[in-house]
């Protein structure tokens, strides 16, 4: 069984969570950025699985998502993200690689069937999923299906107590505190009250809680490293995707900037 999303929280310091596009630009490239990245310092791995249909992404990760099942011939979906994750996990010298989380959206799952998606992830050593579109009232037969797996849930700015209670409770790994409302992508600045949000999300939960949406520089990153467990960090990583040594370098200075006080 994989080891869980907590153990990229457990150093005692805000964790970086360092979001890649599966497939992008290809296959073997999009192995190498996750060795990289990894190499360069995040704590949590989230591989994001293309899909046509990403509601909750902006133009950065859609671009990516759309190439990636573009470049790789027969496209490039939840069986070979999983795929993806094993040959990273299994490679030599990766015994302490961070732990992987998939983000992909609930249909893939149903595809390819929530029995067979739970079992290929596991023998991956995949240690959860962000599902984005999947609230926790309506997850019952994933959950069921998917022991020894955490599964994350999201609250946002706009959830209410009952729902950021039922997050809390139901969440297994971190809760992803959506820092405001819409799309992710970059943003020039965070959300005024996210120190409000982060507070409210905290107060029901014994889990770490880790921000994204809009986090996009080093700045931004220690800014919200001094008010949350974790730093999501995506379209800006994404962007840097295809070279390396950028991608290496920004990656770094995320890293250095979370454990900074």
């Amino acid at each position: 069984m994989a080891q869980g999303l907590k153990r990229g929280f457990s150093y005692g310091r805000p964790a970086l969570v360092a979001y890649l596009m599966a497939g992008y630009p290809d296959r073997e490239r999009s192995l190498a950025a996750v060795r990289a990245v990894a190499a360069a310092g995040a704590d949590v791995i989230e591989l994001g699985v293309p899909y046509g249909d990403a509601l909750a992404d902006g133009p950065t990760i859609v671009r990516a998502a759309n190439e990636a099942m573009n470049a790789n011939d027969g496209g490039f979906g939840l069986a070979d993200t999983i795929e993806l994750a094993a040959e990273f996990l299994a490679a030599p010298g990766v015994t302490e690689a961070p732990p992987v989380a998939l983000m992909t959206y609930y249909n893939p799952m149903l595809r390819l069937g929530l029995a067979q998606t739970s079992e290929l992830a596991r023998r991956a050593g995949v240690s959860g999923f962000i599902v984005p579109d999947l609230p926790p009232d309506a997850a019952g037969e994933w959950l069921s299906a998917s022991e020894g797996l955490d599964t994350v849930f999201l609250a946002a700015p706009t959830s209410t107590p009952e729902r950021l209670a039922k997050v809390g409770e139901m969440s297994t790994g971190f809760v992803y505190c959506v820092s405001t409302t819409g799309i992710t992508g970059e943003r020039a600045d965070l959300p005024a009250l996210l120190a409000d949000t982060v507070a409210r999300v905290k107060s029901f939960t014994a889990l770490p809680v880790a921000v994204g949406f809009g986090v996009s520089t080093p700045a931004h990153a220690r800014a919200v490293a001094g008010l949350a467990d974790g730093v999501v960090v995506g379209s800006a990583i994404v962007k840097r995707q295809h070279d390396l040594a950028d991608l290496t370098e920004f990656v770094s200075e995320l890293a250095r900037a979370v454990r900074t006080p």
